[in-house]
């Protein structure tokens, strides 16, 4: 276990923004939970788990979290393999894209449309990440939580709640640390995979700004046919520039950093896109991406 003091969120997520914390927590082995709690009472603040930063909105200036980063090196496993598919065991730390790869090496489908996803693993589940009709709940066969009162436990998926970017295990501590994950694929071989993953980002390459410094979609789709995009499009706010921050001239649902942005012009736009769509549509758009804190 290490524990940093100060850490800028604006260092530590994908859209660049955040002030910093009391501390950051490093949890280098499954071992080190076990001394979590005492380490978080010494601190004080409240406990975040960040993972990789992604889907992530934080405030500026001095905030009251201690952050919580599991670091567990090494690869998925393989646990079982049958006629047409693949059980794995993934380290919840692990990146999303690193995470692929390995899957593509060993012919291993039905993650292609997430190419391009930011974040980790264990990230992906507590929001059950998605892209292109594809989430984290279709693949999910067990995960393993720590909690306060329970340790390190494994838990069906099929016993847990998931929604759209929703996560509920069902147990009833606030701090809920996902260490791992057992998911089912299909098998395929590795150029198939290669070329679908290429195809698939392709695609968003064209449609999303996959190399700008942005958090993902900011609000939820109202409904299937209501894509929040569409709605803010039509509300004149695509590429809409306010000081360093912007909705995307490519999607307008992507909040993105043009270079030295701020939390409060961040907010700003999102108050004035939900003021805008409301007046337009009698539509209310609710954030997807995390408020912090």
């Amino acid at each position: 276990m290490r524990i940093l003091t100060d850490p800028v969120l604006a260092e530590r997520t994908t859209l660049r923004l955040g002030g910093a914390a009391i501390a950051e927590i490093i949890l280098e082995d499954e071992r080190d939970l076990d001394g979590l709690q005492v380490q978080l009472a010494s601190l004080g603040g409240e406990a975040l788990v960040l993972g990789e930063g992604s889907n992530v909105l934080a405030k500026d200036g001095r905030l009251p979290l201690v952050l919580v980063r599991l670091v567990q090196p090494g690869e998925p496993e393989v646990l079982e393999t049958g006629r047409d598919f693949a059980l794995i065991q993934v380290p919840a730390a692990l990146r999303l894209p690193r995470l692929l790869a390995w899957c593509r090496s060993r012919g291993f489908g039905g993650l292609e449309q997430w190419t391009g996803i930011p974040g980790s693993v264990g990230g992906a589940v507590a929001m059950n990440a998605g892209s292109y009709g594809v989430e984290m709940v279709h693949v999910l066969e067990q995960v393993r939580i720590w909690t306060p009162t329970q340790g390190c436990v494994w838990k069906e998926a099929a016993d847990m709640e998931f929604g759209y970017r929703r996560f509920d295990s069902g147990m009833d501590d606030a701090l809920q640390i996902v260490v791992a994950i057992r998911l089912r694929l299909g098998l395929s071989t590795p150029s198939m995979i290669r070329n679908r993953m290429q195809q698939w980002y392709g695609r968003k390459k064209q449609t999303q700004p996959v190399t700008m410094a942005s958090a993902g979609c900011v609000f939820k789709n109202p409904a299937p046919e209501q894509p929040a995009g569409k709605l803010l499009d039509q509300a004149g706010l695509r590429g809409f520039e306010l000081g360093k921050m912007a909705f995307s001239d490519k999607h307008a649902n992507f909040l993105v950093n043009l270079g030295g942005g701020s939390a409060s012009d961040a907010f700003e736009l999102l108050d004035m896109a939900r003021e805008r769509v409301w007046k337009h549509f009698g539509v209310a758009l609710a954030t997807e991406v995390r408020i912090i804190p």
